[in-house]
């Protein structure tokens, strides 16, 4: 399968734009720049292209939008703040290929209308900021950012934005808040950023991936692309693959590929001969999965069907040694921890949830846990002010509905006496980070530590 994302990762100085413009790079610019705006988001629209931050709304359409209305300014902001945990996708095209994510927000900004774009970084990816900031300045020099670009008479300028580790931002919202100096909160919707975003003009926000898939759109053509992946979800992913397997990473793969093929496939099966356990599709906001659905198409009418979500595409696999009240106690603390504390259901549901659990570990549950537990979670459920707390319950949810018994058994036998658990929840309380390390000599995998 042709790469489109990750073909460049692994350039030996690729990260110089002239290296990078050798193996193509703003390609794709003059075949944008040919043709009307209106024409570009059409093309973008019938390639199928999905929002990759996790709502997967239909890119082409989100643009439209934001065109459509006669308010000027525009502004185009890359979402880079990526935050849920088990997910590094973002990482990898910031640190290894920034100019794929240049070129395609120049592309975006002309077909919109905008004539600012910034990135909005997460606080945590330090080696990213210096090489983005590099890159930036580098296309400025090649004429590529700024004004009359490549002779064509559009101007698009380009800034970084660094976020101060709020997982909470990657919420477009709560993103433009921040980016306006603001406390980053969630706003209510309507009206949507499309119209009223960024000092109240209209605003598309993409993330990362999203925008690196629009250069490999407008050189290939919507129709090869929407070839690519199956009906309704067309194109590549970036799969991040982590915990109990051969060889974690990132895969770029079609729309539509199956988990097993992607676990045992690509990742290398289960690490030390292992059985499957349980699997978290897409980040630690989408329900739980078990071996029964490994042949379930990650794709995102697919994984609906199921229960759960494709959300980011980072897949977290557990194997039969993991104890899931601590596995899913560890992702309740992530979300305590995060929760900016604007609604009532978020800030206090997530906060007794993570009690509870701390509870329960410490072998001091009661038999009516569970049901508290579950009586949280409903309480939660559609009232949260931001899909923060609605992510939060899904692992609560799914790891009670097929791991009840060890719940119970937990609570009979004052904790699971497994050495993960000792001393769950005792002392500060810590971020749950995506580690990272060098890339593997396969051009579609970078390795990373467990999650």
């Amino acid at each position: 399968m042709e790469q489109l994302l990750l073909k460049r990762i692994n350039v030996p100085g690729g990260l110089d734009i002239d290296i990078a413009m050798a193996h193509g790079a703003y390609g794709a610019l003059r075949i944008s720049f040919g043709m009307r705006p209106v024409d570009v988001i059409d093309e973008v629209k019938r390639s199928g292209l999905r929002g990759r931050g996790g709502a997967g709304f239909p890119t082409g359409v989100k643009w439209g939008f934001a065109a459509m209305d006669p308010k000027m300014p525009k502004y185009l902001i890359c979402n880079a703040d990526e935050g849920e945990p088990g997910t590094f996708k973002d990482r990898i095209i910031l640190e290894r290929d920034p100019h794929l994510l240049i070129e395609g927000m120049i592309i975006a900004g002309y077909a919109i209308g905008a004539e600012r774009g910034y990135i909005y970084l997460r606080g945590e990816y330090p080696a990213a900021a210096d090489i983005l900031e590099r890159a930036i300045t580098q296309a400025y020099e090649k004429g590529l950012l700024g004004n009359n670009i490549i002779g064509s008479g559009v101007t698009f300028d380009l800034s970084l934005h660094r976020g101060a580790g709020a997982y909470i931002c990657g919420e477009e919202t709560s993103l433009i808040e921040s980016l306006e100096g603001k406390r980053g909160q969630p706003r209510i919707r309507p009206p949507f950023p499309a119209n009223a975003g960024a000092w109240g003009k209209p605003t598309v926000v993409n993330n990362v991936e999203t925008l690196a898939n629009v250069p490999g759109i407008m050189a290939l053509g919507s129709e090869a692309y929407s070839k690519l992946g199956v009906e309704g979800s067309t194109g590549t992913k970036i799969f991040c693959v982590s915990g109990a397997v051969n060889r974690p990473g990132a895969y770029e793969l079609p729309l539509g590929t199956t988990l097993r093929e992607i676990i045992y496939t690509h990742a290398g099966g289960i690490r030390g001969g292992g059985k499957l356990k349980a699997v978290i599709p897409g980040g630690a906001s989408t329900p739980m999965l078990t071996a029964e659905h490994i042949d379930v198409k990650m794709d995102y009418s697919s994984l609906l069907s199921t229960g759960s979500m494709l959300g980011s595409g980072a897949v977290i696999v557990m194997d039969d040694s993991t104890c899931m009240v601590h596995a899913t106690a560890v992702i309740i603390r992530f979300f305590e921890h995060e929760s900016c504390g604007k609604c009532t259901p978020c800030r206090e549901g997530t906060g007794w949830l993570h009690q509870i659990y701390s509870r329960m570990l410490r072998g001091e549950g009661g038999e009516s846990d569970i049901d508290v537990l579950l009586g949280i979670c409903r309480k939660m459920k559609g009232k949260c002010f931001c899909p923060l707390g609605e992510g939060a319950i899904q692992p609560v949810l799914s790891s009670i509905k097929y791991f009840r018994e060890e719940y119970e058994r937990c609570i009979r036998e004052r904790g699971c006496g497994g050495e993960q658990c000792k001393g769950m929840m005792q002392g500060s309380k810590h971020h749950m980070t995506n580690k990272f390390q060098a890339p593997s000599t396969k051009s579609q995998t970078l390795r990373t530590l467990d999650f």
